[in-house]
């Protein structure tokens, strides 16, 4: 298959992921978990919450908010992953995340948010694939499991400043498709395949016990022609029948659905 992405490497194509792999070798690879305390080491700094200023001058006060602001702004540039020496390099930076519940139990938007685990972020290709080759196949997932790939500094949640205009398309997936669509779909998105310029925000798999589901999200959902061409270049890098049922949801519409059916649920007493 011919690439158009001006990043061959990332060209989505039946022999992508062997390609891939031969850009590092054995002897490279980093044991997911490393990683992982690494990037949650990197996080540490987050959680010590706001400081009482309520004593010392006025001044005082302000002198230390813009210290602090400025720590957190040294902090986020520290956190900012870039591409090591000699390695391929993304047009963006992304973030993988995780995220698992108890089906049937309700949820809060601030619980579903702590929820989701940040497992870390990659700048470059060989960085890709240190993340990927160590993780689950999301076939291999068990119960109400989601993958989350997304823009660094975009959180997979619909009320995120990047993601609250827009919406994402859906394809639910008999089980055992899962894996191999999940893989094609992330390769297509870090490659740069759906040329809408910045409208992409990130991809979800959503692992369910009667059928799987995988979700494009994308920044503005009145764009019709910016949804036209991300559903038909999902198509096309999925390899899709042309009469597979896909969906398009704005995420303000899933916000209504979630507050209508969780005022359900509260009126009837959590049931």
């Amino acid at each position: 298959m011919a690439c158009a992405s001006t990043k061959p490497l990332l060209c989505a194509s039946p022999s992508l992921a062997a390609g891939f792999r031969r850009l590092w070798s054995d002897s490279e690879k980093t044991p997911i978990y490393k990683i992982m305390n690494n990037k949650f080491d990197a996080l540490k700094d987050d959680d010590s919450g706001d400081h009482d200023q309520d004593q010392g001058s006025p001044k005082d006060g302000e002198k230390e908010k813009n210290e602090d602001e400025e720590k957190e702004q040294n902090t986020s540039k520290k956190k900012m992953v870039v591409p090591g020496a000699g390695e391929h390099p993304l047009q963006y930076n992304y973030t993988f995340w995780y995220s698992r519940r108890t089906p049937g139990r309700p949820a809060s938007t601030q619980s579903y948010e702590q929820n989701i685990k940040q497992i870390g972020s990659f700048a470059s290709v060989e960085q890709f694939w240190r993340f990927y080759s160590h993780m689950i196949r999301p076939g291999d997932l068990t119960g109400h499991s989601d993958f989350h790939l997304f823009k660094e500094g975009i959180k997979p949640m619909w009320e995120d400043d990047a993601n609250k205009m827009g919406g994402k398309w859906i394809i639910r997936l008999r089980k055992g498709l899962a894996s191999r669509c999940w893989e094609n779909l992330i390769l297509a998105m870090l490659g740069e395949q759906f040329m809408v310029g910045e409208e992409i925000c990130g991809a979800v798999v959503s692992v369910r016990f009667q059928e799987d589901i995988i979700s494009i999200w994308n920044k503005t959902a009145s764009d019709q022609g910016t949804t036209a061409r991300i559903r038909d270049t999902l198509r096309r890098v999925l390899n899709l029948p042309p009469n597979t049922i896909m969906e398009y949801k704005t995420h303000t519409d899933s916000i209504k659905a979630w507050e209508d059916f969780h005022g359900l649920v509260n009126a009837s007493g959590g049931r």
